[in-house]
């Protein structure tokens, strides 16, 4: 699991952001077959467009080659850029701490 934006952060500092609204977030790969893609961790005041649109349009582009499947593909991104991602944050903490 590769998380970005955690770089010189203490658990002690992430879980202090994580209070005030920070999460870990993640937007998935529709046409690779394990669907994971990269986790950024979005600071409070951080938006997550940024990093969504990336992987919009790489899905979009990518989901062309996929005739029937292609408006699922298309309309399950778009609809985690519109929400945000999927919200990782329980997991990656879970995982941070057994470190």
């Amino acid at each position: 699991m590769k998380t970005e934006n955690i770089d010189g952060l203490t658990l002690f500092e992430i879980n202090l952001l994580i209070q005030q609204g920070a999460r870990f977030v993640m937007f998935p790969n529709m046409m690779s077959k394990s669907k994971n893609s990269t986790i950024y961790f979005v600071r409070p005041e951080e938006k997550t467009f940024k990093y969504a649109i990336k992987h919009f349009l790489k899905n979009v582009a990518n989901c062309w080659h996929t005739i029937p499947f292609r408006p699922l593909y298309v309309s399950k991104s778009l609809f985690y850029l519109a929400i945000g991602g999927q919200n990782y944050t329980h997991a990656v903490l879970a995982d941070l701490k057994t470190i």
